[in-house]
């Protein structure tokens, strides 16, 4: 069974202003489309037309050949996880299991939010910031391109897309205020909550 696109979780327009709809038209719509696309031609008629996107994502992120693969699957990966982390009204300062944990771990909500918007900030050219749980405790990285934190045996509870079409028709070359608008205003932390719960 092909690869589909997931649906996003609201609808198209539903965090304007801080992220228009016309990005989610052609972010969803067209980019992460486009992933899916590749993936299911590169896969097609091969044992990983069957495997579960996970099992395809860590199939391919060992084996060089099969780059192509791996750089598509992680990318209807990342989004579908991206447009989860969000939802209109988010962001602010968690609450719950992870609100202790980002105390305990990362030395409170002001150091995690510069950790993280660093990261976003400075991940040169394409790629992802994560806050993600590392043998049990929380930790702030960035990957570049579909790199992604599954590959590297970690589990991922938020990200942020900073590859330039997920911000650039609503903040130009502007990340970094998008960045800011990303954690004050769209943050979905019940999503955060329960990847850390589950």
């Amino acid at each position: 069974m092909p690869f589909e696109l997931p649906p996003l979780p609201y609808a198209q327009d539903a965090l304007a202003p801080h992220i228009s709809a016309e990005t989610l038209e052609f972010h969803h719509g067209k980019h992460h489309k486009t992933y899916v696309d590749n993936l299911n031609r590169l896969v097609a008629d091969t044992p990983m037309a069957s495997m579960s996107l996970e099992d395809v994502i860590m199939a391919a992120s060992k084996d060089a050949a099969k780059a192509g693969i791996f750089n598509n699957a992680a990318q209807v990966w990342n989004h579908t996880f991206y447009w989860n982390g969000m939802k209109p009204g988010g962001g602010g300062k968690p609450t719950g299991a992870v609100s202790r944990k980002i105390a305990s771990d990362l030395g409170g909500y002001d150091k995690f939010l510069a950790a993280f918007k660093d990261a976003a900030t400075t991940q040169f050219g394409s790629g992802w910031a994560w806050l993600v749980l590392d043998n049990g405790k929380l930790s702030v990285i960035k990957t570049g391109n579909a790199d992604l934190p599954l590959a590297r045996g970690l589990k991922a509870l938020l990200t942020i897309d900073v590859w330039e079409h997920a911000y650039y028709i609503d903040y130009r070359n502007a990340r970094p205020k998008y960045i800011e608008t990303f954690m004050e205003h769209l943050v979905n932390w019940d999503f955060v909550n329960a990847n850390l719960e589950g």
